[in-house]
């Protein structure tokens, strides 16, 4: 984890747990600065508690990524507090839990899901990260250069028995993801997306996993170093790869990337 993110300015949503307090936590311990918006007040104090020891700095912010006033006021607040923005990550999601908590041992067809439950996630996981980066752009393009971390999971996910709404959600986002690095192309500003590779030791998995599964869930921080590399300058000019953090370090040995 020697990628270089000194005074770093990233914003990350749904990042007071899971990934995005993973990536929080490896972004503040390489010196960024980091700003992490949540709707849990209370989650967002934990983590400011435990992330905040330099030699970054971390400030956090109540954010609503469904809601666009809130989103503007989160891109606002980090440009004020850090004088700019480098590197949006789209994190904030729900997972399956929150419409079927027996979703592992128990698969709910599409037809039964509510639709209230259905637009609650793809509002959190897809709407929010098009208003989070509707709302960056006008500040990359002014400055000139930028980049956006979408954060995407396998694609398993997304064609998964008893995954609706959550497999939709990830595959409309990697789609706007790869619309987005078109639109981008020609301003010179990164969209990348980035996925822990597997299930990973986080609230999104049920209380009804068996000990043996849970035992091979991948830890949250295996998103370290990769987000530190895409927040770091070793990966300028990087714009449309899709970074498995489980097989990161093979990545970089087939793209010839130099060593930190």
């Amino acid at each position: 984890m020697a990628w270089d993110v000194t005074g770093v300015r990233v914003l990350i949503t749904g990042g007071s747990s899971g990934l995005g307090r993973a990536m929080a936590t490896a972004l503040v311990a390489g010196g960024a600065q980091v700003m992490v918006g949540s709707r849990n007040a209370d989650r967002l104090r934990e983590t400011q508690n435990v992330v905040a020891h330099g030699p970054g700095e971390l400030e956090t912010i109540v954010l609503d990524v469904r809601d666009e006033a809130s989103c503007n006021q989160a891109i606002a607040r980090t440009v004020d507090v850090w004088g700019g923005l480098d590197v949006l990550v789209n994190n904030a999601g729900l997972g399956m839990r929150v419409v079927n908590p027996r979703f592992f041992s128990d698969p709910e067809p599409f037809w039964t899901v509510p639709p209230e439950a259905f637009r609650l996630v793809i509002d959190t996981n897809l709407t929010g990260y098009y208003l989070m980066a509707r709302a960056a752009t006008p500040h990359f393009l002014s400055a000139g250069r930028g980049k956006i971390v979408n954060v995407t999971m396998n694609h398993e996910t997304m064609r998964r028995r008893g995954f609706v709404p959550y497999g939709p959600s990830r595959a409309g986002a990697e789609s706007l993801s790869l619309i987005m690095q078109e639109d981008l192309r020609p301003y010179g500003i990164a969209v990348n997306q980035l996925l822990p590779g597997g299930a990973t030791r986080t609230g999104m998995i049920p209380d009804e996993v068996p000990e043996a599964a849970r035992a091979r869930l991948l830890d949250p921080m295996i998103m370290a170093e990769p987000i530190r590399y895409l927040c770091s300058a070793a990966s300028d000019g990087l714009i449309g790869e899709r970074l498995v953090a489980r097989d990161f370090d093979q990545w970089l040995q087939q793209h010839a990337a130099p060593s930190p």
